[in-house]
């Protein structure tokens, strides 16, 4: 019995090395196998969750179906998010012209804007201009003037949103609210918080 055991364990002692080596060449083989998928997976989130390409010095334009001019973004730096299609803009200034034909113009230290840019989150230093234009009934519609630190623009459809403390210049009258939702279309003003106005007599003619 103990001679049979001394054989056995004689041959496990020469076997050992090469079983020992085929458990590392297949621990390889796994490791190999795996890694690129782990690499690709980890390339792939970081995509998604970070820039996937830069601008500097931009100008971008879109056209209407009968090539006018929609829209004009410019912006020093611009970095594009793939995983929500939006950009971040540095020191931007965004020039839309409306269906009659109205210029509205946005410039801030920083924007968050969709793809077509018709929806612009203006932070910091936000300024937004309308200028004079006249509505679907050919009323003349004055200037418009909003400043604030931040502005949530809807260029398209001319509405304007703030959480934020805001002037509002219309023509020569003057508001000052907490917060703010002009919308354009339906001449609608909705100021809370703590409200100001000047509001001055319409000039004779």
């Amino acid at each position: 019995m103990i001679n049979r055991l001394r054989v056995f364990g004689d041959r496990m002692t020469l076997y050992l090395p090469i079983i020992l080596m085929g458990l590392f060449a297949l621990g390889t083989y796994w490791l190999v196998r795996s890694t690129p998928l782990l690499l690709l997976h980890g390339q792939e989130a970081q995509v998604r969750n970070g820039p996937d390409y830069f601008m500097r010095n931009f100008s971008i334009k879109s056209f209407d179906g009968a090539g006018r001019l929609k829209t004009e973004v410019l912006g020093t730096d611009a970095r594009h998010f793939p995983d929500s299609d939006t950009l971040e803009i540095d020191l931007v200034r965004i020039r839309s012209f409306g269906d009659a034909g109205g210029l509205t113009t946005a410039t801030a230290r920083r924007a968050v804007t969709n793809a077509d840019a018709t929806e612009v989150k203006l932070i910091g230093d936000a300024h937004v201009v309308r200028e004079p234009t006249a509505d679907k009934v050919a009323q003349a519609q004055p200037r418009m003037e909003f400043r604030s630190e931040f502005l949530h623009a809807f260029m398209e459809t001319e509405r304007f949103l703030s959480d934020r403390p805001v002037e509002l210049l219309r023509g020569s009258d003057r508001f000052t609210a907490d917060s703010m939702e002009f919308d354009s279309r339906k001449r609608t003003m909705d100021l809370k918080g703590r409200v100001k106005g000047v509001l001055l007599p319409a000039p004779t003619k």
